[in-house]
């Protein structure tokens, strides 16, 4: 998009295997070390590049962007960095405090609470499973990872069940069961606590917006009916119109003066309520909506002159895009419902892969080298798939 728009495109990257790295449409690649681990000398070395090769623009892609935020200081003296301040980003991360800002701006929310230990964990899931279903996660997490979902049975209620696993709705019985056990000491602390979110049943729509100043300049609201796994990242991503999702992003956007690149995540509901359930202040999978890009490239570069004309860029209606290797294992998932699979088979054969270009074919055969280089390292350390790709980026709250 930025090299067809006419720019040099220059990529840092902490992985040794990445998409980008046989790309004609970059420039040249550099290696730099680990954001996450070595974040004093990621910084000096990317100032150190910034200089050498004369960067116009600075645009983090994923959670480097916290860590970009540390030195945007010292970074934004030899170029524009696409970035707020960290304050502010970790705030939007944050998924307990993400909701109390959303929440205090008037804006709709899931019932979401805060959870410091394992001993506060039982006593909440205690009080908390008569009221509803919820869902549990890491305030500091990404892409799904580690998400407990609620698990209940419409079966008939078993009267033999222990008192403690038996939950009763008004108006038809159900068997219901604790599954939720609490993490480990060393994955909640007050350092690093959970959250638990009321479970709002419906559709899930995402965004990706860049903002200028409080004012959006483009924006997407996208189905992402196809995941890894049942709740897992999105693989499939197809833009749709959404007013009341527009303007909930809108106001929040408006209210927080918020610049750079940002995403949400909505449920709405059978009825038609729209529900905030967290915050990515980062690049989200829609921006390959923008497949031909020329007006994105604009307000990633020029937003101001987009607000001054009043202009948001927005991908045509329709646009289809997908991860071609995950969106087949998601294909696997609907073997056994029918019409399922004849909706994902509509969906594949109508949809582009967001990895391979024809001219630019390189990147499709690199990613099976990713995809084996991160398998290794989940095997090392014991992460999944997912965590493993982000694993020498991801942002957990540190050194604010």
């Amino acid at each position: 998009m930025l090299h067809r728009a006419g720019h040099r495109v220059y990529v840092a990257e902490s992985a040794v295997r990445h998409l980008c790295r046989f790309s004609s449409a970059v420039e040249r690649c550099f290696m730099v070390p680990s954001p996450r681990h070595e974040t004093e000398n990621y910084l000096f070395e990317m100032e150190r590049l910034v200089q050498a090769w004369q960067i116009d623009l600075l645009i983090p892609m994923c959670e480097e962007v916290f860590y970009i935020a540390q030195g945007a200081a010292r970074l934004g003296d030899h170029c524009r960095v696409l970035v707020s301040s960290l304050e502010q980003l970790h705030e939007l991360h944050h998924k307990y405090d993400f909701i109390q800002l959303a929440a205090s701006l008037g804006l709709s929310v899931p019932d979401t609470r805060l959870i410091n230990s394992r001993q506060e964990w039982m006593e909440v899931q205690a009080v908390l499973e008569i009221e509803g279903e919820w869902v549990w996660k890491p305030v500091y997490s990404r892409f799904a990872a580690r998400v407990r979902m609620p698990i209940s049975s419409t079966a008939d209620f078993d009267g033999d069940a222990p008192e403690s696993n038996q939950k009763i709705y008004a108006g038809k019985m159900k068997q219901h069961r604790l599954q939720n056990d609490p993490p480990g000491d060393t994955e909640i602390s007050l350092a690093s606590p959970w959250v638990a979110q009321a479970y709002v049943a419906g559709q899930m729509l995402c965004t990706y917006s860049v903002a200028y100043e409080g004012n959006i300049v483009a924006h997407t609201t996208y189905d992402s009916r196809y995941r890894t796994g049942s709740v897992g990242a999105s693989v499939y991503f197809e833009h749709v119109e959404h007013e009341g999702v527009y303007k909930w992003v809108s106001q929040f956007v408006q209210a927080t003066g918020f610049s750079g690149q940002i995403g949400f995540d909505f449920i709405e509901t059978e009825d038609g309520h729209l529900y905030a359930i967290e915050c990515n202040p980062r690049a989200t999978s829609g921006i390959h909506l923008f497949y031909h890009g020329d007006e994105l490239v604009q307000a990633l570069i020029a937003p101001d002159k987009l607000v001054k004309e009043g202009t948001v860029v927005i991908p045509k209606l329709g646009s289809k895009a997908m991860l071609m290797l995950p969106m087949l294992g998601s294909g696997l998932q609907q073997l056994l419902q029918p019409g399922s699979l004849r909706a994902w088979m509509t969906a594949w054969r109508g949809t582009r892969d967001v990895v391979y270009l024809r001219h630019d074919a390189k990147p499709w055969f690199e990613q099976f080298a990713v995809v084996l280089s991160a398998w290794r390292l989940a095997r090392k350390h014991k992460l999944s798939l997912t965590e493993a790709l982000t694993h020498d980026i991801e942002w957990n709250g540190e050194q604010r």
